[in-house]
């Protein structure tokens, strides 16, 4: 069940890039499509959680909470939804994967954790691999919109980063919650701000017959079920049932779901210089998390080892 399980995340995380185009380009706009979706996404699942009577709403009146959403959610998906205007669904999954990268720096210089040095050539590796993916657009081959979306998009992942680390400093105040709830609680806070900074930049952009526009219906009612209710509850799920590395190794696979995707199905372009730097980056993610990545399978094969030594026990009836 844990391994359907996590293909299915992968599957699900790898075609949200793809949701997400379709949604913007079919008239949807940016910011206000975000928000909509998280904070529906949120709510729902705060609702379901009451009802079961494994959360309060007080969950939401933490500042946690709100600083991890701000992170998680509202810099990330804004610049991430902004940026797939100009980009294609598949450059911006493979800059997401970034984030990991930027999760690495903070610790490094922010917290002053000791880093390994293969992260930091894990790093490194994946720094030309972004520059590589937006040589397209530094050659003329695309629009400047494209290498500044492309610039926006890593920026976002230094949210993710900020919110990713944050969450990790303060996991102690927040016990008495399920990582569902809190997911549920930073969603709906992210959402919110989300619609704050569309009603500000997005005015007169919102027309009856683009909501009811099939494709961006589609693209709403996707993310919200399957991308943010669906795919982040099997992440925690996974969490639960594994640890907290294995879930997150998404990043390496998710990206090339959503170059292929987005290639087959929307017919994006996709040459072999972009290619490689996609190859490029993943293999830099994967190096700076080789560490991680060691001790999980070590900790893997060590429980397997213990339970092949556990001695079996017959019990015999008199």
């Amino acid at each position: 069940m844990v391994l359907l399980g996590y293909a299915i995340m992968c599957l699900i995380f790898g075609t949200t890039f793809l949701a997400i185009k379709i949604g913007v380009d079919a008239g949807l706009p940016p910011f206000f499509s975000a928000g909509v979706r998280f904070l529906a996404a949120g709510l729902i699942l705060m609702i379901w959680m009451y009802a079961r009577k494994k959360i309060s709403f007080s969950l939401l009146l933490r500042k946690e909470t709100l600083f991890i959403g701000a992170g998680l959610t509202f810099f990330t998906f804004a610049a991430l939804y902004w940026a797939e205007q100009y980009i294609t669904s598949g450059v911006g999954a493979v800059l997401s994967a970034t984030g990991p990268a930027i999760i690495l720096l903070i610790r490094s210089v922010v917290l002053k954790d000791k880093v390994p040095s293969i992260s930091f050539i894990g790093a490194m590796i994946g720094l030309v691999g972004v520059a590589l993916l937006m040589l397209p657009g530094l050659s003329g081959q695309y629009h400047a919109l494209w290498v500044i979306a492309c610039l926006v998009v890593v920026l976002g992942e230094f949210g993710y980063a900020a919110g990713a680390v944050y969450s990790k400093q303060v996991v102690s105040k927040l016990q008495g919650s399920s990582p569902i709830a809190q997911n549920a609680a930073q969603m709906m806070h992210g959402g919110w701000m989300l619609l704050v900074l569309s009603l500000i930049t997005e005015r007169g952009q919102i027309h009856m017959e683009t909501m009811f526009n099939s494709a961006a219906i589609g693209s709403l009612l996707y993310l919200i079920v399957l991308g943010s209710m669906g795919g982040h509850t099997l992440f925690y799920w996974l969490i639960s049932r594994t640890n907290p590395v294995f879930p997150s190794t998404w990043l390496y696979i998710s990206p090339i779901i959503a170059l292929v995707l987005g290639w087959l199905i929307y017919k994006e372009p996709l040459n072999w210089v972009m290619g490689v730097g996609a190859l490029i980056i993943l293999i830099g993610v994967i190096l700076t998390n080789i560490e991680t990545l060691r001790s999980l399978f070590a900790s893997q094969r060590n429980k397997a080892s213990r339970d092949k030594k556990v001695p079996i026990v017959k019990v015999y009836k008199n």
